[in-house]
This record gives C-alpha cells, structure tokens and sequence, in this order.
C-alpha cells in the first residue's frame, strides 16, 4: 500500500475544537490541495476564527503517536438549517479514513441534536467523496460569483434514529 492508501497507523481521537486552534484549521483550509488551481479563489481569504469555533459545532481529529497531537482534519456541523459547513482533512492523510472517521462522528452528533438529515453544498472535488461516504445528491448550488464562479453539487445525509 502507498502512504497515501494506507490504513492510520496511529489512533486518532475526536475532540471539540477550541479557540486556539482557529489558526491551524485556517491554514488547514487555506493549504488544501482542493483549492489550487481555478478554485483557489473560494479559500484565499478564508479564515475559520475563534468565534466561528465558538458558534458552531466543530470537531477536530488530533493524530496520536508520532503525530504530537497534530490535528489531522475537522469538520462544523451547523444546526439551523441543518449543513455539514466545513469538512477538511489534511492532503499528506487523505485516502486514510480520517473523512470517514468525521462523518460517522458528524452523524452522531446530528442524531444526538435530534436531526433526520444534514445538507452538504459540495466542492466538486469532494463530491465521490461524499457518495461513498453514503449521502445522496439531492441537487445542485448554482454559481455565486465572484467567490464561488461554479456550480456545486448538493448531498443530504440521512440521519436516520437508533
């Protein structure tokens, strides 16, 4: 298996993100090899503050071992309307079921809140992430230029009660 295919080798804890790590999930965003290229532009000023963290469901999942509690990806669940905001895995981790990890994680916490679904406004790179990750498309997110010059994908996640 390459590095990149590779099952994690060290555990991976799920954490509430703090105040402190807006910087890190920032560049985190900033420094996504999703958003080179033509799609630069959404996240060149893009910025994830200490009060976005604080308003929002956000997790972050923080490798162990060798990885001294490097945060490895992250997610924010916003309650009303339902919406998987943001979702970001570091490019060096991808293909290692950090995504997986923090949409299972995602799912739960919009069960414990009492939600049947949750919208996703894809990046067209993400999207046969998403569907393997078991949403459905329900639709499509026209162009909002100058920001965001194309259309996306839309995914729901049902949620279904235990």
């Amino acid at each position: 298996m390459s590095p990149r295919t590779s099952p994690i080798s060290q555990s991976v804890t799920i954490r509430r993100a703090r105040a402190r790590d807006a910087r890190r999930l920032t560049r985190l965003v900033r420094g996504s090899g999703a958003y080179q290229g033509k799609y630069a532009a959404a996240v060149a000023g893009y910025r994830v503050g200490p009060d976005y963290i604080e308003a929002h469901r956000a997790f972050v999942a923080v490798g162990a071992d060798g990885q001294g509690g490097r945060v490895l990806g992250f997610y924010s669940l916003v309650l009303a309307p339902p919406e998987l905001d943001l979702l970001f895995v570091a490019d060096e981790v991808q293909g290692r079921g950090i995504g997986r990890l923090l949409v299972a994680h995602m799912k739960s916490e919009a069960r414990a809140a009492g939600l049947d679904r949750v919208k996703v406004v894809s990046h067209v790179p993400a999207e046969d992430f998403y569907h393997r990750a078991g949403a459905v498309r329900t639709g499509t997110a026209l162009a909002n230029p100058p920001a965001v010059p194309w259309d996306r994908p839309e995914f729901e996640f049902p949620i279904p009660s235990e």
